[in-house]
């Protein structure tokens, strides 16, 4: 059994500034960091290697699981907001926030993000627009790295952090027992670690454990929300005027059938849709590139409407599950429909898509969106897509491409203090997995506000 001051489980975005920031205070702890993925060299996944046309569900998922994270071989997007991606800002306070995601930027330009440029939606004319057309564009500064450069960032912390901070890949936290003094973690490879402080930082792929670990000790949890929706893929020429000024736009409209709120999400300039295998569920998700020589001709996001239950229901990740598993059961994964054949009642045949104007950038399955996502979200989504057709004249065009399903699942609501720290003392949950964060540039922030706290504990 091998004994730790401090072990960090999950090496995501949280637990990756973290490790950071104990390496930069130079702490006086013996630190361990476990993830259940790869190092960054074995985050390869089969259908970007060409050995695959489609998602084979490699487990854990290579795009989901490993070093950094699902934020790995995202489009690297941090935004620099309390309006959305989190409630940090509820534990440490506003100024302490936008403070720690400020300093998270500074992190990143100083390993090679300087040269990515910061966008605003701050006195944008795009504001004024989207206004007079009953859409809200929310406030942020947004530093987008990119796939490619995201990459080398984080190669550059995992050199500056692995002589501080011990790392182990390829094994997974099974159970966690907590000692009279400190926490015992069996992994699946049959080791057991002690540590006197222990980090969950598993993200979202880790809800379901960490849930099943905090009713075991008795700690609370509130129940959150999930979001389904689809991917949008479109030429990029129709949201140029948008992403060349603002990049990420952050669009909410409420809609008039349902008085349900419907957003864009995680907008990809000249990138491609993806898939990610989460939990053993195939959904759509998008990336894009800083190096103009990997651009497509089309930009992709996401339109998502929240779904939180009351009682007797609670599970909404469940909820969201299930919906997966019908459009993997439909379409052996992930299902491709025009806009135009979705509101006309008709199938994508294969023969309709081989008449399709906008060219797909994920080999899916043409088929019925209106099989797998239920009315209510599936009108919203239609009529948010018209609303965005007045300040993108082509996104209802009848070639723009519908992906499904996208699901954002979200941990429940961990019961944490302002160190974020758990009522069994030493046991601090952050990130995406605690529930409190939803994006990189706040789960990043929580990972250095604990990490703060332990090196005050044990000194530099």
């Amino acid at each position: 059994m091998k004994h730790y001051d401090v072990i960090i489980v999950g090496a995501g975005a949280g637990g990756v500034f973290m490790a950071y920031e104990l390496t930069k205070s130079d702490v006086k702890a013996r630190v361990l960091m476990m993830e259940k993925g790869g190092p960054l060299e074995g985050r390869i996944c089969p259908i970007k290697a060409g050995k695959a046309e489609r998602c084979i569900k490699c487990s854990p998922c290579h795009i989901m699981n490993g070093y950094g994270g699902a934020g790995t071989l995202s489009d690297g997007k941090y935004n620099i907001t309390t309006q959305f991606g989190g409630d940090l800002h509820e534990y440490v306070g506003q100024e302490g926030a936008m403070a720690l995601m400020e300093y998270v930027d500074q992190v990143l330009c100083s390993m090679g993000g300087a040269d990515a440029k910061l966008y605003s939606t701050a006195a944008s004319d795009l504001k004024t627009l989207a206004l007079r057309n009953d859409l809200h564009l929310l406030d942020a500064r947004v530093r987008h790295l990119g796939t490619d450069r995201n990459v080398k960032i984080l190669e550059k912390i995992f050199n500056y952090t692995r002589d501080k901070v011990e790392m182990v890949f390829g094994v997974a936290a099974e159970s966690v027992e907590a000692l009279e003094k400190g926490f015992r973690i069996t992994a699946d490879n049959g080791e057991e670690y002690t540590c006197s402080q222990l980090v969950l930082a598993t993200g979202r792929s880790g809800s379901k454990w960490i849930s099943g670990v905090c009713h075991k000790l008795g700690i609370g949890m509130n129940s959150n929300r999930v979001d389904i929706g689809v991917r949008v893929e479109l030429p990029a020429e129709v949201f140029k005027h948008i992403t060349d000024e603002v990049y990420e736009s952050k669009i909410v409209y409420k809609t008039d059938k349902y008085n349900d709120m419907v957003r864009t999400f995680c907008m990809n300039p000249y990138g491609e849709v993806v898939s990610e295998n989460t939990n053993g569920i195939v959904t759509v998700n998008g990336h894009s590139y800083a190096d103009p020589a990997l651009w497509t001709e089309n930009t992709n996001f996401a339109l998502l409407v929240s779904n939180k239950f009351t009682e007797p229901f609670k599970d909404s990740n469940e909820y969201g599950e299930s919906i997966a598993r019908l459009s993997n059961m439909l379409g052996g994964g992930v299902l491709l429909q025009r806009f135009g054949d979705l509101v006309k009642g008709r199938r994508s045949s294969r023969r309709r898509m081989e008449k399709c104007f906008t060219r797909p950038t994920l080999k899916a399955t043409a088929g019925d969106l209106s099989l797998v996502i239920p009315k209510r979200q599936l009108d919203n989504i239609i009529e948010m897509i018209y609303a965005l057709d007045k300040i993108a004249p082509g996104t209802a065009n009848e070639d723009t491409l519908l992906y499904g399903v996208e699901v954002k699942f979200y941990n429940s609501r961990v019961e944490v203090d302002g160190n974020l720290e758990t009522k069994v003392k030493g046991l601090y949950i952050l990130g995406d997995g605690s529930g409190v964060t939803h994006s990189l540039s706040q789960a990043s922030a929580s990972g250095i506000h604990v990490a703060r706290r332990i090196a005050a504990e044990y000194g530099s």
